[in-house]
């Protein structure tokens, strides 16, 4: 009883920090419609959390078509995937105690 609600507060949590990082990127490529300030604390903030992994999916699937990046969007399919899988895991091993 104890280990099924330990597993179910685990899979909560970890679906928060999947949505969390989800609107992280979003607001992310949002302010690159726009020239906001790179000194701004947010903006600083938002590069220095989504830059690293989208540097990564860049360098390796150059999705750039007509100045247009969709990086952010493989990102964000691959965040989706990832927290129903993760999620739908640690519920399924909760119900299984």
């Amino acid at each position: 009883m104890i280990l099924r609600e330990f597993f179910l507060a685990i899979a909560g949590l970890v679906d928060l920090v999947f949505s969390i990082y989800v609107f992280i990127l979003i607001a992310r490529a949002l302010i690159s419609w726009v020239n906001p300030d790179p000194y701004n604390q947010i903006v600083r903030f938002l590069h220095s959390a989504t830059d690293p992994i989208l540097y990564r999916i860049q360098r390796l699937i150059p999705l750039q078509f007509g100045g247009i990046d969709f990086s952010p969007i493989v990102l964000l399919l691959a965040l989706s995937f990832c927290q129903r899988m993760i999620t739908a895991l640690l519920r399924s091993i909760a119900y299984s105690f």
